[in-house]
């Protein structure tokens, strides 16, 4: 047996060595690597409290074997952040490795930025008048005498610093040039900030019309 481990040792030797070369070069071939844009997401946010400026995405250089990388689709890679331990003002977070999740194959090489920050607010639900908003005017010899929507004050709900500033909410523009009768008209309100939330997203808008002489 002895004889069998020491005969043509230096051989037996280069053949293992030849053998672990070939294996990382076939394990190794056909890597390459590719650019993605990984979509920030925000987890365990604190009770009470809502994100009011972040940012949408960072840059992620991945490696892999090429038919991997050909067949990532976007929707498989986002940069997690968790929130549990934030507090009210702003952030920062230091992305690592182990915040970018993507396929067990596929491997993060660098992200960029790697510091993000963030601003956290405080929620505030506020209740604020309807004010309907009409243009034109009605058919010569009519007049508008009311204008009232159902309901008239809506609740709304999103960052302290966005709501506390609001205390009426307009309804999109009705045309009411030409009218000559009573009108009820579905309104959508007009709010921008895509970060307050309201009790509805309509209202009925009642005009009444009268002939005056």
């Amino acid at each position: 047996m002895n004889n069998f481990l020491t005969t043509n040792l230096f051989l037996k030797i280069a053949s293992l060595l030849f053998a672990v070369i070939l294996w990382f070069f076939v394990i190794l071939s056909g890597r390459s690597e590719t650019s993605m844009e990984a979509v920030v997401s925000f987890d365990n946010v604190p009770p009470g409290f809502e994100i009011v400026d972040s940012p949408k995405s960072v840059t992620v250089l991945i490696e892999g074997q090429e038919r991997h990388l050909r067949n990532l689709r976007q929707n498989e890679i986002r940069a997690a952040v968790d929130l549990t331990n934030a507090g009210e003002g702003k952030s920062f977070f230091t992305l690592t490795k182990d915040n970018i999740i993507l396929p067990k194959m596929l491997t993060v090489t660098s992200i960029n930025p790697e510091t993000i920050s963030l601003i956290i607010e405080a929620q505030l639900k506020k209740t604020v008048v309807v004010k309907p908003t009409v243009v034109g005017l009605p058919q010569k010899g009519f007049a508008i005498v009311e204008i009232n929507a159902i309901p008239d004050k809506i609740e709304l709900e999103g960052p302290k610093s966005a709501v506390k500033k609001l205390y009426t909410i307009k309804t999109e523009p009705i045309d009411i040039n030409g009218i000559n009768t009573d009108l009820k008209y579905k309104a959508n309100l007009n709010l921008s900030d895509p970060n307050i939330k309201k009790s509805t997203n309509k209202v009925e808008v009642n005009i009444t019309v009268k002939k005056i002489d």
